[in-house]
C-alpha cells in the first residue's frame, strides 16, 4: 500500500505540532505525594502510512506536585488525535511532552496499548521524572 499524502512531512514536525491546551487545577495536597491513574480505552489516530485508524487505551499515571490535570481538557485533547496521521511512538511521547508542559508533574508513565493491525501488536511506554 503506498504512502497517504495527506500525512507527508507530518512525522518530522510531530513537536511542534499544535494541539489543545490540557488545562489544570490547583493541589490543595502538594505537600502529600500521591499517585494519580488516568485511562482513555478509546484512544483514535491514524495510520500515517495507509490512512486507516489506530485505536489503542492510553494509560497514564502521575504523581502531581502544584497542579493536577482537568480531566474534560485531557478527554478533549485525546479527541484531537482523531483525524491526525501519526507513528505510536511520536503520539505517545506528544502526549508526554503535553502533559508534561502542562502540570509539571512530580513524575509521570505513559502507556500506549494498541489494538493488534496486520498480526503486530505495539505498546509503548514513555516517561518523565523531574529533577530535584
Amino acid at each position: 500500500m503506498e504512502n497517504v499524502s495527506s500525512y507527508a512531512g507530518l512525522q518530522s514536525a510531530i513537536r511542534e505540532m499544535e494541539t489543545p491546551e490540557i488545562e489544570t487545577w490547583e493541589n490543595a495536597y502538594s505537600d502529600k505525594e500521591y499517585v494519580v491513574e488516568i485511562s482513555h480505552p478509546e484512544f483514535t489516530a491514524i495510520c500515517p502510512k495507509t490512512g486507516l485508524p489506530d485505536f489503542a487505551s492510553i494509560k497514564i499515571s502521575y504523581m502531581p506536585d502544584k497542579c493536577c490535570v482537568e480531566l474534560k481538557s485531557l478527554k478533549e485533547y485525546f479527541y484531537f488525535y482523531r483525524d491526525v496521521g501519526v507513528f505510536h511512538e511520536h503520539v505517545i511521547n506528544k502526549i508526554l511532552e503535553d502533559f508534561v508542559t502542562s502540570c509539571n508533574p512530580r513524575n509521570v508513565d505513559i502507556e500506549g496499548d494498541f489494538n493488534i493491525r496486520g498480526g503486530i501488536k505495539t505498546v509503548v511506554r514513555a516517561s518523565y521524572t523531574r529533577e530535584g
